[in-house]
Formats: structure tokens, C-alpha cells, sequence
């Protein structure tokens, strides 16, 4: 009985709400004609809800409007849909206290309201949903987007790179004809000064193309790695001998301190570890003031060996410390770093850093920073991670055969020379 006392006063307000509502929330005639005909629909699938307790037969209408919303209406960031079903609540119960009878209109709320609410949930999700999908598909696009540019970076990089690397050798050619010319008759020493001049603007140029054309390597996955014994202590020897002149200039220290691993040999390509180490260090010396101290240390891990440089350098703001392993990625303002792949803030097209990070990582390895952060007074330096695997043979067995040939022959050399050697028994 209560049911169908509450279904007949809804029938008796049906045509006053379905008025009242399209006037309200309806914009323009063309808009409410259409409109009307989908609140007809609503409140006959809320009379048998209200019926049958199941609010199953609201599902395909509400499922409608909550997808209902334009591109439009998605990019303004607007919801149109859980606004008019907001109001609509509101209109209902003032529809019912102004058309039924006080207790009739008691009960009709009673048993509407609470449908109305779970509408509002369900097409609020749907609406939520439709913006979910469509943010995903703008950063889908725009994630295209960046990959698309990236690549149009690299190609850039790379052909750019190519071709200025043949004109360049032309002008070292020359150089270095009249740089001999001038030794051999004139023997001027201002020409011959200029001449360095260009030779050492050559010079940095060309570590630039390189560097260039690595990354450009790196980005395509097509850095070639000639894997090799390599002795980490012979890197470290090399990279303080390379050091030496650029770490006196500046009047720093370069510590190198012995460590467990130090000795380890393992398969990699030496001469790009050694531009991965260097790269490092170069940039350590970089961002230390005169008279700072870089210091070079390690540990021995299980599978990896792990080499840290230290600097008492000016640090790294957390938020940079990710992104100075991306290519150009540089510290502080540009503009007023001077010149020099050594001065202290020195120039440079940025790609040190992401170079080592991707020589490593072609190796199996990585590298990290961590720093207290930036500061160009207290100088909280930072210290870069470098994880280097051990690997005791190289994926080519036959590369790892060959070395192990050469290692027996060295060896049986070293004890033959032993055995032949005279004896000089005068002492006895």
C-alpha cells in the first residue's frame, strides 16, 4: 500500500517536475524539447526504482548522461551532468512540498531522494571517468608528441654532428700545414701563437662533436661496446694521470684511496669506462672552487664494483639531481658560466654526465648522485655512485678464449724465463 500510495503521487507531480525541471536546467527551446523527452524517460524508470527497490532500471539512462560529456565540456573542465542532477534533487523536493499534501509529500522525498543521491554517485563516476580517459589520451598525445621532438633532437644532433665534422677536419688540416710552415721559415711568433689559438679552439670543438655524436649513439641504442679485461686500478691510475695538469691549475687535491675491488679485473670496453670516470671527475673538478678536494673511493659489492668521487663542491639541488643525467641538462644560470671544460662553473653543451650515465648502463651499470643540496657558500659537495658489474667473461666465448690464450702464453713465458736464467752460485 505504501508503495503505491507513493508511486500515485508521483504520477500526480510528473508533468509539474518534468515543467519544472526543463525550465530551470534547460538552455533554449531546441535544447529543452530534447531534454524533456529524456525526463519523461528518467522519472518512469524512477517510478518502477521506486517500485521494485532496484535501482538497476536507472543504470542505462544515467550511464548515458554520465557519458554525455563533449570535448568541449572535458577541456573547460566542466560537469554539466552531476550539476544537473545535483539541482535536480533540489527541484524535486520543492516540487513535491508545493504539489502534495504534507504527509504525501514526506513520504514521496522519503523514497526518492535517496534514488536521486545514488544517481548523483553513479553518473558523478562516469563523468569522472570519461575525464580520466580523456586526460589519459591528451598526455598519450602529448607523451607522442615529446617522443616525436626527442627523436627529431637526435636526428638533429646526429646529422649536424656529421657534418660539421668534415669541414672541421679540413681547417685542422690546414692549421696544422701552416702551423709547420711557420716553424720551418718565418719562425713568427705571434702567427705561431695564433695559430695555437685556433689549433686549441679545434681542439674543443671537436671533444664537442664527439660528444655530440656519443649521445646521438646513446639515444638510438647503437653505442658499440668492445668488451675487454680491464683492471680498475689501471682506469683509476689513468684517470689521476689525465687529471693532473687541469686539478694543479685549479689548486685542488685529487685523493685516491685504496679499496676493496680495486684490483678486480672485469670485461668492459677501457677507453669508454675511462670517458665515463673522466666525465665524472671533469665535472666534479668543475663545480669545486679552487682548492677544493675531489676524492676518488670505492667498495666491492656482490656482482658490482662501486667507485665514488666526492667533491667539496657547491652541490646539487634535489630537484636537479635527476636531471643533470639528461642531455644539456646544466647547474645555475647559463649565461654566466664562464668558459672552460674545467673552470670552476665552466661551459659546456651538458652532455658529460648523460654520456657516462649511458656508457654504464650499456655496461649493465648506473650511476647516481646524492647531495645535500646547493649552496655556494657552505659547499655541501656531492658524491657520485658509480656501479660498475663484474663480469669475469665476455658474452663472446671466443673473445674470452682468445684472452685466456694470450694470459697462459704470458704465463708460461714469465716461468720459462725463471727456469733459464743462470745461476750464480760465486756467493756460495
Amino acid at each position: 500500500m505504501y508503495l503505491m500510495a507513493v508511486r500515485e503521487s508521483l504520477q500526480k507531480v510528473r508533468g509539474h517536475w518534468v515543467e519544472r525541471v526543463a525550465r530551470e536546467l534547460a538552455r533554449g527551446e531546441g535544447v529543452r524539447a530534447v531534454f524533456v523527452e529524456q525526463l519523461e524517460r528518467f522519472y518512469e524508470m524512477l517510478e518502477q526504482t521506486v517500485v521494485t527497490g532496484d535501482t538497476a532500471w536507472l543504470d542505462p539512462i544515467l550511464y548515458d548522461w554520465g557519458r554525455s560529456s563533449t570535448e568541449t565540456n572535458l577541456e573547460k573542465g566542466d560537469y554539466d551532468v552531476s550539476f544537473v542532477m545535483n539541482r535536480m534533487i533540489t527541484l524535486t523536493i520543492e516540487v513535491f512540498r508545493e504539489k502534495l499534501p504534507k504527509d504525501d509529500s514526506l513520504e514521496a522525498i522519503a523514497a526518492v531522494v535517496p534514488i536521486l543521491s545514488h544517481s548523483l554517485n553513479v553518473v558523478t563516476r562516469y563523468e569522472m571517468e570519461s575525464r580520466v580517459a580523456h586526460i589519459s589520451n591528451e598526455l598519450s598525445r602529448v607523451q607522442k608528441r615529446m617522443q616525436e621532438l626527442d627523436r627529431s633532437k637526435s636526428n638533429f644532433i646526429s646529422v649536424a654532428a656529421h657534418e660539421l665534422k668534415t669541414p672541421l677536419t679540413l681547417i685542422e688540416g690546414y692549421t696544422s700545414m701552416m702551423m709547420d710552415i711557420v716553424q720551418r721559415t718565418t719562425k713568427d711568433e705571434q702567427l705561431e701563437s695564433m695559430l695555437q689559438g685556433v689549433s686549441n679552439g679545434i681542439r674543443r670543438l671537436r671533444r664537442i662533436i664527439d660528444d655530440m655524436i656519443d649521445v646521438s649513439l646513446i639515444d638510438n641504442n647503437l653505442l658499440a661496446i668492445n668488451l675487454q679485461p680491464v683492471w680498475i686500478s689501471h682506469l683509476i691510475k689513468l684517470l689521476k694521470i689525465e687529471l693532473k695538469d687541469a686539478i694543479a691549475e685549479r689548486g685542488q687535491t685529487f685523493v685516491v684511496q685504496e679499496f676493496e675491488g680495486n684490483n678486480t679485473m672485469i670485461y668492459g670496453d677501457s677507453e669508454r669506462l675511462f670517458q665515463a670516470l673522466h666525465n665524472v671527475a671533469t665535472n666534479a673538478i668543475k663545480y669545486t672552487p679552487d682548492k677544493g678536494t675531489i676524492t676518488l673511493t670505492g667498495r666491492l659489492l656482490p656482482g658490482f664494483v662501486e667507485i665514488t668521487i666526492t667533491d667539496t663542491g657547491i652541490g646539487i639541488s634535489p630537484e636537479h639531481q635527476t636531471g643533470i643525467f639528461e642531455k644539456f641538462g646544466q647547474l645555475g644560470r647559463t649565461d654566466l658560466h664562464s668558459s672552460g671544460r674545467t673552470k670552476f662553473k665552466g661551459g659546456g653543451p651538458g652532455l658529460g654526465l648523460p654520456i657516462a650515465k649511458g656508457i654504464l648502463e650499456a655496461h649493465g651499470g648506473n650511476i647516481w648522485v646524492e647531495s645535500e643540496g646547493y649552496d655556494e657558500v657552505k659547499l655541501p659537495g656531492s658524491t657520485f655512485h658509480i656501479m660498475l658489474p663484474i663480469q669475469s667473461e665476455a658474452s663472446d666465448p671466443q673473445v674470452t678464449e682468445l684472452f685466456k690464450k694470450q694470459e697462459k702464453e704470458t704465463k708460461d713465458t714469465e716461468i720459462s724465463g725463471k727456469e733459464n736464467t743462470p745461476v750464480n752460485n760465486s756467493a756460495a
